[in-house]
């Protein structure tokens, strides 16, 4: 006999569509309810085969330009990443996350609970942290919390 899918299985399942990498608890504030409560909704889909993996959605195009011949033949044959050499590496562009230029050299990182921000500049990291400073303090304090 078929399982049917409630508002609440909906509702985690695009909650983890949107991001997979959510944890329960992030996902239970989101919905309002308990983080057992997506646990086990969460374990009944899998156990049903509804849920059959959670995989990396990769975007290709952040990879270097030395890579873009294999990356066109990556994303036509959906297989692996590149092979690197052991002298090589695979390098991913980055962009500011406050004013969106890319980030040459090193980042400049704030890290706060699960997240992780990276910038051009000292500058730009002080102004991010003066424009969201009050959401970086309650994430940082929720997540001290528990």
């Amino acid at each position: 006999m078929p399982q049917e899918l409630d508002q609440i299985d909906i509702a985690i399942l695009n909650s983890l569509i949107e991001d997979g990498r959510k944890s329960f608890r992030q996902i239970g504030r989101e919905i309002k309810i308990s983080t057992p409560t997506v646990q086990a909704r969460y374990r009944r889909l899998v156990n049903l085969g509804f849920i059959k993996s959670v995989s990396p959605v990769l975007d290709m195009s952040k990879l270097d330009k030395k890579y873009q011949k294999e990356i066109k033949s990556i994303s036509q044959t959906k297989s692996k990443l590149p092979m690197v050499k052991d002298d090589d590496k695979l390098s991913v562009k980055v962009s500011c996350d406050f004013c969106e230029q890319p980030i040459h050299g090193s980042p400049k990182v704030i890290k706060f609970g699960e997240y992780e921000r990276f910038f051009c500049c000292t500058s730009c990291r002080s102004l991010y942290k003066e424009k969201y400073g009050g959401r970086i303090h309650s994430l940082s304090n929720e997540i001290n919390e528990f």
